[in-house]
C-alpha cells in the first residue's frame, strides 16, 4: 500500500485528496479530501494572464495543504494544473511559486490528459455495476473548460473544450465587473450558443451518442445534485452516485438563471464560491444531456483527484 497525495488546481477551485492505494486490490482509502475556491482563472479570458490576488489565494491554499501533505506523511505527491494555467502568459510565476511551497512542480497537463485522469477516477469503481449500461460519457465541468471522456475500460475518445462555469459567467454575465442578477434572455442564448459550439467540435472527435450512462463531475454538477436532493447541507456521501433525471436537471437550471444572487446564496448546500458561476454550469450540462438524449446523469465525487492518485500509487 502507497500514500499518496494528489492535488487538482483549476480555474475555480484547488482540490487536495491524501489516501492509501492499493493496486493489486483496485482500493483506495481516502485520509483527506477538501477543496479551496481561490478563483486562480479570475480574468485570465480578458487578459490572458493570472491575476497577483489570485495567485495568492492559491499560495495561500497551498501553504495549508502542504501542512496536510507533511502530517499524513504521503509518500508520493502529484501536482496538477489543468485549463487557467494552461492559458495564462505568466504561468511561470504560478510554477514557481508552488514548487517553492511544496517542493513538487506543478504538471501543466493538457486537456487530453484531464480528460484520461477524470475518466479513471469517475469509472474505476463502476467496473462491477450491472445497473448501468457501456461505454460510460464521463463530463467533468470545470471552471474554465470541459473534459469529454468515452470508454468502456479503456479510453475511445476524448476531447476538452474551453466551456466552464467561470469562463462562461465571465465572457457572458459579466458587466463592468459585475455579474448581471439575474441574467437577461439574450445573456443565455449567448452562453447556450457558445456551449452548443462546443458541442459541435467535440462530436467531431468523441462518439457521444453512442454512450449509455452519462458520469458527471466536479461542482457544477454535485451543487445541483443537492439541490435536487433539497440536502439541507452539502453531504457528499448523499451527492455520490446520486441519478438525477433530466426534467429536474431542467427545473433547476431554469430556477438559478432566473433567480438573485441573494436567493442563489440562500440554498443551503451552495458554496459561497460557486454563487455566481453555478448558473452557467448548470446549463453546460443540461445542454450536454440534451444534446446526446441523457434521461439521468450519475453523479460522482470520484473524478481526477483520484484518476491522479491512481497514476501515483
Amino acid at each position: 500500500m502507497t500514500r499518496v497525495a494528489a492535488v487538482d488546481c483549476g480555474t475555480n477551485s484547488i482540490r487536495l485528496l491524501v489516501a492509501d492505494t492499493e493496486p493489486a486490490t483496485g482500493e483506495l482509502t481516502e485520509l483527506d479530501r477538501r477543496m479551496t475556491i481561490v478563483r486562480l482563472g479570475q480574468g485570465v479570458d480578458r487578459t490572458g494572464r493570472l491575476a497577483p490576488e489570485a495567485l495568492e489565494r492559491t499560495f495561500a491554499a497551498c501553504r495549508e495543504y502542504a501542512g496536510i501533505i507533511k502530517q499524513h506523511g504521503a509518500e508520493r505527491v502529484r501536482f496538477v494544473a489543468t485549463s487557467a494555467s494552461r492559458d495564462a502568459e505568466n504561468r511561470d510565476d504560478f510554477v514557481r511559486g508552488v514548487l517553492d511551497i511544496l517542493g513538487v512542480e506543478p504538471e501543466v497537463i493538457s486537456g487530453d490528459q484531464e480528460a484520461e485522469f477524470s475518466f479513471t477516477g469517475a469509472t474505476r469503481e463502476l467496473a462491477g455495476r450491472t445497473d448501468l449500461a457501456r461505454p460510460y460519457l464521463v463530463v467533468d465541468i470545470g471552471g474554465g473548460s470541459t473534459e469529454f471522456v468515452v470508454g468502456d475500460g479503456h479510453v475511445r475518445g476524448a476531447r476538452s473544450v474551453d466551456v466552464g462555469c467561470v469562463r462562461m459567467t465571465e465572457r457572458h454575465l459579466v458587466r463592468d465587473g459585475v455579474v448581471t442578477d439575474p441574467p437577461t434572455e439574450e445573456q443565455i442564448a449567448a452562453i447556450r450558443s457558445d456551449i452548443e459550439a462546443a458541442l459541435d467540435l467535440v462530436e467531431r472527435e468523441v462518439p457521444l451518442r453512442e454512450a449509455r450512462t452519462l458520469v458527471g463531475l466536479a461542482g457544477s454538477v454535485t451543487t445541483v445534485s443537492a439541490i435536487a436532493q433539497n440536502l439541507p447541507e452539502y453531504d457528499s456521501t448523499a451527492i455520490h452516485h446520486s441519478r438525477i433525471s433530466h426534467d429536474r436537471v431542467r427545473e433547476i437550471t431554469d430556477r438559478l438563471l432566473r433567480s438573485t444572487h441573494a436567493e442563489r446564496a440562500a440554498i443551503p448546500a451552495m458554496h459561497p464560491g460557486r454563487v455566481d458561476v453555478i448558473g452557467a454550469g448548470a446549463l453546460v450540462l443540461l445542454a450536454i444531456m440534451e444534446r446526446i438524449g441523457a434521461a439521468e446523469v450519475v453523479v460522482s465525487e470520484h473524478d481526477i483527484l483520484d484518476g491522479i492518485a491512481w497514476s501515483l500509487a
